[in-house]
């Protein structure tokens, strides 16, 4: 694939100088002041390495582990990489816990620095350590977002221990779901890291039965609490309250006490909820509207993004805090909207029969439709602002692995790729101007270092991955009138997985002013970097401190 050029490698190289610096997660020794771990307007990336060890799963033993009678299968494969992941035909919940890092790299993906999550597999972290982890395989987990302030990385994972299996569609401790085939009970967190490499963790009992996929926090004088987005529920249909109230988009109160000390044990507290009643479609399974992968803060507004699942409707949604901007289910923020401080109210008694009440909309413009009655065509996930008229949207493909046309299937998507959508003012509707796709390659094969080729018997598909589209994303405007956005992969293959496919970072930068797929025909993805064997990429954001300014600085260091 075509690299960018020496010039303009060297233009973004002083746009943004960065620092080799040795990352540590402990407090400076001795008293002395901290010196800053991440220099402002570099990238972090999120990345997870499986352990790879055969002895992880046993062929024939149970899965998912402590499962009921009737709810049990048997492994077919241990814990080599990647054909560990062949189990996940045979368990609907496989997957297996691996370590995060964080890799603080320059705009066009030089190597700066790495920092390790605290994990077990470190020789300094004990059973009562602060430690998180994410799953392997869920492919819509580990999103990054700088808080509303720029101070701080969040994301979120899972307080267990790396290679635990079935983790990710367990319940959570205070919401057991008793028809969940699942019955591992784990916390999920959100972790918060700041400039100089301290991360905290706070649990919570929110997406019992399925993953917290991203965690943004608002963060001002006044304020201090996070906007999460993920899904919930693995279990029978009507799904217990707390299942009902943690899921979609959270509002979760930080904690600064050590993960040994914090036990949640109150029912989770939903940010918003959106039913495709609101849309004049029949009423879907309670909670599975809400199933989010993208989130963003713009304009002091939350932005939700669905793009998976058979329920509800795969488009962008935003939070309605002035209860005026969606009468039918559609429309665009008020200009008095302000970022939500309170959770939604709701009737307890309602909740299992009749849903959360709905305090979001679609966002006009965007499609207003049923997956359970149309086929859906679109698969949003990252959302990027680049003006009050100007959104990015990262569009991941249909993931279609139904047969040996699965890369021509991929090439030939129209959506799959970054959309550029522009707001007409005078209408106040969002357009869809075009699909940027050009280096991206979708279904074009490529092979990665030790990785498989040829076919999976388990499978009869090719192993090699391809690209699908994208996930994650962030961007930047830059003075000449350009965006930048650089964004996470996905992938179709023959795996058994492809959440566990090594996949690519890619970086793209387009003039505002375009709004025709031909003034567009020269912009092009380069790739910056392609995962190794047994890594997968999932989030990209900038580093904490990108944008805070010397005004907004403490006597703490900032």
């Amino acid at each position: 694939m075509k690299r960018p050029s020496s010039r303009a490698i060297a233009t973004f190289a002083m746009a943004a100088v960065a620092f080799p610096l040795s990352l540590s997660a402990q407090n400076s020794p001795f008293g002395f002041p901290q010196h800053a771990q991440f220099y402002p307007g570099n990238l972090l990336v999120s990345r997870s390495v499986y352990d790879n060890q055969a002895s992880n799963v046993t062929v024939g033993e149970q899965l998912p582990p402590g499962c009921t009678v009737g709810n049990c299968v048997s492994a077919g494969y241990d814990g080599t990489f990647p054909y560990i992941f062949n189990n996940a035909p045979i368990d609907g919940s496989f997957g297996i816990t691996s370590r995060i890092f964080l890799d603080q790299i320059t705009p066009w993906g030089w190597p700066v620095s790495t920092i390790e999550v605290p994990n077990s597999l470190e020789r300094r972290i004990g059973s009562t350590s602060d430690q998180l982890v994410t799953s392997f395989s869920s492919k819509s987990e580990l999103a990054l977002n700088l808080s509303t302030d720029g101070r701080y990385v969040t994301f979120m994972g899972y307080v267990a221990p790396p290679n635990a299996l079935d983790v990710s569609n367990g319940n959570t401790p205070g919401v057991v779901d008793p028809t969940n085939p699942d019955p591992v009970a784990t916390y999920r967190a959100v972790a918060r890291l700041d400039r100089f490499g301290n991360f905290t963790f706070t649990e919570t009992n929110a997406y019992s039965g399925d993953n917290g996929r991203a965690a943004i926090l608002n963060h001002s004088r006044d304020t201090d609490l996070y906007y999460t987005a993920g899904n919930a529920g693995n279990g029978s249909n009507p799904q217990p309250l707390g299942v009902d109230l943690g899921a979609g988009a959270q509002l979760i109160d930080p904690s600064n006490e050590p993960e040994a000390d914090q036990s949640p044990s109150g029912t989770p507290t939903p940010l918003a909820s959106f039913s495709i009643t609101q849309l004049g479609f029949k009423a879907d399974k309670i909670g599975k509207d809400d199933n989010f992968r993208g989130l963003t803060v713009y304009d002091n507004v939350v932005y939700y993004a669905k793009g998976s699942g058979g329920n509800g409707d795969n488009t962008v949604y935003f939070v309605d805090t002035t209860g005026t901007a969606c009468p039918s289910g559609s429309g665009v923020p008020s200009p008095s909207a302000t970022l939500p401080t309170q959770p939604l109210s709701y009737t307890a008694s309602t909740i299992t029969t009749d849903g959360l009440p709905s305090n979001m909309c679609v966002l006009n413009g965007f499609p207003v439709t049923s997956n359970k009655k149309t086929n859906p065509v679109n698969y949003p996930f990252g959302i990027w602002f680049a003006n009050p008229t100007t959104l990015y949207v990262a569009d991941e493909g249909d993931g279609y692995t139904g047969g040996t046309d699965l890369y021509t299937h991929a090439a030939a998507q129209t959506l799959a790729g970054l959309e550029k959508w522009v707001l007409d003012t005078s209408t106040n509707t969002w357009v869809l101007q075009y699909t940027l796709t050009n280096g991206l390659d979708l279904g074009t094969p490529y092979t990665v270092k030790g990785f498989p080729t040829g076919t999976n018997a388990a499978t009869s598909l090719p192993w090699s991955p391809a690209t699908d589209g994208l996930r994650n994303i962030t961007g930047r405007v830059n003075p000449d009138g350009t965006a930048t956005v650089w964004a996470i992969t996905s992938t179709v293959s023959g795996d058994g997985d492809t959440g566990a496919d090594p996949n690519k970072l890619v970086v793209i930068t387009d003039k505002l002013t375009n709004t025709m797929a031909a003034q567009a025909a020269n912009e092009q993805f380069y790739t910056l970097r392609t995962a190794g064997f047994a890594e997968v990429l999932r989030g990209v954001s900038f580093t904490p401190g990108t944008g805070v300014t010397d005004h907004d600085r403490d006597g703490n260091g900032w």
